[in-house]
């Protein structure tokens, strides 16, 4: 988590308009020294060290919500930083996904098919954290924790319909060991009970399916155009065109319709996580 930028972290001087990041640093220094305080006296408010408040004012780590939720309690400054750590969370997703997080912030219908892994919103912190340290184990902490701020949208006052098929071959990937999928799988059930999130999956019964190329979304939203967004191992590509949105919806249907049933679904994760996870 920690990036090393500079020996001497303790004085480094910040740009408050380079990124979220530097502003949420430069505005805590601020703060905390308006309040007369050190940086271990704040720390003790908060419990951490006061080590740990310098790496956050000079952006050598990334704050925590439940962090940013602290201070403000402490400097008593109206939810500044619980505000801000949003869009410093967000910040620290790969730059080409992004724009994907802010569409999918605003959409009223998130439906997407997944081949390799659970998606995204419904994963666990121990889930996430296996597969993205997968491919680049680099800063994972910041990833994870920007992942686990995107399900947030979740939690809205009046979420999105999440509708989730899963290619039944993402129950039997050990993701993390067996705990980790234990877990994974309890939270897939448990979340599928919600009245605005449903999971099916996709049978290996079902043979040759329009998912075959791989993994894709689609985003629906009140005022905005339809939007389809696909991954290769590179980079997203999203697109509101007409064509490849109305062959997105045409794929999901058949997705939908070959797959086994939310109900039945659910007794097949049941089935997979004690068979093959269980005590």
């Amino acid at each position: 988590m920690v990036r090393l930028r500079s020996a001497t972290w303790c004085t480094r001087e910040l740009d408050p308009s380079a990124s979220p990041l530097d502003y949420f640093g430069y505005e805590l220094r601020r703060k905390r020294e308006e309040a007369g305080l050190t940086q271990k006296e704040l720390g003790g408010i908060v419990f951490c060290t006061g080590s740990l408040i310098g790496q956050i004012e000079t952006t050598l780590k990334v704050p925590t919500r439940e962090f940013a939720e602290r201070v403000d309690a402490a400097l008593m400054t109206d939810g500044c930083f619980t505000r801000l750590v949003g869009l410093v969370l967000r910040s620290q997703l790969p730059t080409w996904f992004q724009p994907y997080a802010a569409m999918e912030s605003e959409a009223t219908n998130i439906s997407t098919f997944q081949a390799q892994v659970v998606y995204g919103l419904l994963q666990t912190e121990k889930y996430a954290r296996a597969v993205l340290g997968a491919p680049e184990p680099g800063h994972l902490d910041e990833l994870v924790a920007a992942r686990l701020e995107r399900q947030r949208l979740l939690q809205k006052e009046q979420p999105p319909l999440l509708w989730v098929v899963l290619d039944e071959a993402v129950l039997y990937r050990p993701m993390g060991g067996r705990e980790v999928m234990r877990e994974q799988l309890t939270h897939l059930l448990s979340v599928g009970t919600q009245r605005r999130v449903k999971v099916q999956v996709l049978p290996y019964s079902a043979g040759e399916h329009p998912g075959l190329p791989g993994a894709f979304n689609l985003l629906r939203f009140n005022d905005h155009p339809d939007i389809v967004y696909t991954e290769d191992f590179i980079q997203g590509h999203m697109t509101a065109n007409p064509d490849g949105v109305s062959d997105g919806w045409l794929y999901y249907d058949h997705l939908q319709a070959a797959a086994l049933s939310v109900r039945d679904s659910a007794d097949l994760i049941a089935h997979v996580m004690e068979d093959c996870y269980g005590d």
